[in-house]
């Protein structure tokens, strides 16, 4: 297959297979995204005189009906395309002839591919947050069931105060929900248009209306000088995974607690069978599989989160092919989490506590019972620590 670059010169297989990766298979889900873009920046050819009526109208229909057959599962991108712009672009020339080739006027790959991603990334975002907030909801809604079920609350690893299940959940809730408000801020670098940057210099000699394209597109700024455009790529992608890895956090955090609260020692919760897994020798057991790997993922956001900010942060300016290295972490990053955020809304919808099986230390009440000497005799606060530790050594 002779590529849109090609000189005439043949390429070694393995050069194509080496530096293709896994691109083309990632590009799978932002073709949707690539159409998109594509006619909008075939439609601002066509405004700016650069486009026949005729030649636009076959490059829109053309690439609407590649985009509906790929969401069809009747193409694929392949190896031999070596990305997904390529791909399109390929087909569409094959459908329409010779008027497939103008799309390409005004652009490079780059600028290419970086809007579909941030076109893509919007909705991934708006993705997250959601999935972030069922699990805020799922605990609001444990709270409501079960909120006035005492438990020790602890420090150190030992009770240290009286809680409850209000308490504990309400405390998980708030902190997915300003999870989600990151996600949200995380649009920022989104919205900035870079499409029309080219291959990071610009078009010159051709009269590109950017704000065009940036207001068909949704953007909420053309990402200006030119030259800023390479410099920003991987900075939305791992705000994007950062936002990402403060809420695994959370959810690793969440679900330590229940794993805790699910041994026999503790026996705080239940958990039904269709959220537990069987022992393949143990007749008796039933594993907690699902917090214990949504725990472990954390990990694997963190290592998303230092990949993607690893890839481009000595680059020289301008575009180098290391930026496409960051999909993988980046796609997988936004997998991982909406994955986890799924099934922890689910299993948390599962989850009873055992008011019977919770036992308070007889003197977790301590700090109360100082702050109220305190309150009643006008004492200082340390002479009521005093009093109370003095008589719960007796005791």
């Amino acid at each position: 297959m002779t590529r849109l670059w090609d000189k005439g010169a043949p390429l070694d297989a393995r050069v194509l297979a080496y530096t293709a990766g896994e691109d083309y298979a990632l590009d799978e889900r932002l073709v949707r995204y690539d159409v998109a873009a594509s006619i909008a920046h075939a439609a601002m050819l066509h405004a700016q005189g650069l486009l026949t009526e005729a030649d636009f109208v076959a490059i829109r229909d053309g690439l609407t009906a590649l985009g509906e057959a790929h969401a069809r599962g009747e193409w694929h991108v392949e190896l031999a395309d070596e990305d997904g712009q390529s791909a399109l672009e390929r087909r569409l020339t094959a459908r329409i002839g010779a008027a497939g080739g103008r799309v390409h006027l005004g652009r490079s790959r780059n600028d290419q591919v970086l809007t579909a991603l941030r076109l893509y990334l919007r909705d991934a975002i708006e993705q997250l947050r959601a999935g972030a907030l069922q699990v805020a909801d799922a605990l609001d809604a444990l709270a409501a069931r079960e909120g006035g079920i005492t438990l020790p609350g602890y420090t150190h690893m030992q009770q240290a105060m009286p809680s409850t299940v209000a308490l504990w959940a309400g405390g998980f809730s708030a902190e997915l929900r300003d999870d989600a408000e990151g996600l949200r801020l995380a649009h920022r670098r989104n919205a900035k248009s870079p499409l029309g940057s080219a291959a990071g210099y610009g078009t010159p000699g051709l009269p590109l209306d950017r704000d065009a394209t940036r207001a068909a597109l949704g953007f909420a700024v053309v990402h200006e000088p030119v030259t800023a455009v390479q410099l920003s790529r991987g900075k939305a992608e791992a705000q994007v995974l950062f936002e990402i890895a403060l809420a695994m956090q959370d959810l690793g955090r969440l679900a330590a607690d229940l794993l805790l609260f699910y041994t026999q020692e503790f026996a705080f919760v239940t958990l039904p069978d269709e959220f537990t897994t069987g022992s393949s020798i143990m007749p008796q057991k039933r594993n907690p599989d699902v917090f214990e790997l949504v725990r472990g993922r954390t990990a694997t956001a963190h290592a998303n989160l230092i990949e993607a900010l690893g890839l481009f942060a000595k680059l020289p300016s301008g575009y180098q092919r290391d930026l496409q290295l960051l999909k993988l972490p980046l796609f997988r990053g936004i997998d991982t989490a909406l994955q986890s955020l799924d099934i922890m809304a689910a299993a948390i919808g599962a989850v009873r506590f055992r008011a019977q099986g919770i036992t308070l230390d007889p003197a977790i009440r301590a700090a109360e019972e100082a702050n109220a000497l305190v309150v009643k005799e006008g004492i200082p606060f340390r002479e009521a620590y005093r009093r109370i530790g003095a008589r719960l050594r007796k005791e």
